[in-house]
């Protein structure tokens, strides 16, 4: 005798449980009706060791390519962050698949680093009061007492051309100089600069082809200050709300925290990553589907 099926609200309740895409699937097409577009959303995890990589560039053209997006499309993304070559293409592939060869860009709460990079390349980013993106400079990893730390490769290699600078212009004893550059690798200098130039290119090739388009390299460069180096917010991590991104020439979208629309975004927002925070470690999807990646232990 074949098994019964199960009653449409066990299925339900596991589905809730196990935080399935279908749980989330009814606010993907109530927020594509107040937006006229198709929603997609990325979400990396704040509680799991991972970052945007390539792999989720690919992951996320397998979901676009399945919509129509002749009206274009909305990203939600939520993410600390990663590698900048990933956002450079992540951009390339919002923008080829788009219809209107634009997307926007939705946060409804972290999009830093690379994830701000990916938000560059939109023709505007919709953000609430308490929405935050952050500085883009490149950070690097050192292994301190067995644990990871991370430290700002500008500051790193400011730090080098002081010392040099003072070492060079010193008319005394040069010998505490030379103890201390001798801690430094030029040639690891010269790939941190190497680094934060590149970061600046796909900042500010990102936005001279979307929304600032039109405008010069140099005055994009001196708009977006804050977000390129960490002397204006003091450290990688400190949030740019929207009215300080709006200020630097981003087109900005502030959207009404009691309105329909944040309510919408908020919800699936929080649904989503409580999804990456507790069952996988990343999310891409749409209304129709669903890639995630699971937990490394």
């Amino acid at each position: 005798m074949a098994d019964a099926p199960l009653p449409p609200v066990i299925g339900n309740v596991l589905s809730e449980r196990n935080q399935d895409h279908r749980t989330r699937k009814r606010h993907f097409e109530e927020l594509e009706s107040e937006l006229g577009r198709p929603v997609v959303t990325l979400f990396t995890s704040f509680s799991f060791p991972v970052m945007l990589e390539d792999a989720d560039v690919d992951m996320i053209a397998g979901v676009l390519q399945s919509l129509d997006l002749k009206n274009g499309l909305a990203l939600m993304i939520s993410s600390p962050g990663g590698d900048g070559l990933a956002s450079e293409r992540m951009v390339n592939v919002c923008r080829s698949f788009s219809g209107t060869g634009e997307y926007w860009a939705i946060v409804p709460g972290q999009a830093k680093s690379a994830a701000t990079m990916v938000c560059f390349g939109a023709s505007k980013i919709m953000m609430g009061p308490t929405s935050e993106l952050g500085p883009v400079d490149p950070q690097m990893a050192v292994l301190q007492d067995g644990a990871t730390k991370w430290f700002s490769a500008y500051n790193a290699i400011q730090a080098y051309t002081e010392l040099f600078q003072q070492a060079v212009q010193t008319k005394g004893n040069l010998e505490p100089y030379l103890q201390q550059l001798s801690r430094y690798d030029a040639t690891e200098i010269k790939e941190l600069q190497a680094s934060l130039d590149l970061s600046e290119d796909i900042s500010i090739g990102a936005l001279a082809s979307g929304m600032m388009q039109g405008q010069s390299p140099v005055d994009i460069k001196t708009k977006i200050e804050a977000f390129l180096t960490p002397e204006a917010k003091k450290t990688h991590g400190r949030p740019i709300y929207g009215t300080e991104a709006s200020a630097c020439g981003l087109a900005i979208e502030s959207l009404d925290p009691s309105g329909t629309l944040w309510a919408l975004i908020y919800e699936l927002y929080i649904r989503t990553n409580d999804y990456v925070s507790t069952q996988v470690s990343k999310c891409i999807e749409s209304k129709h589907h669903s890639f995630a990646v699971p937990v490394r232990q």
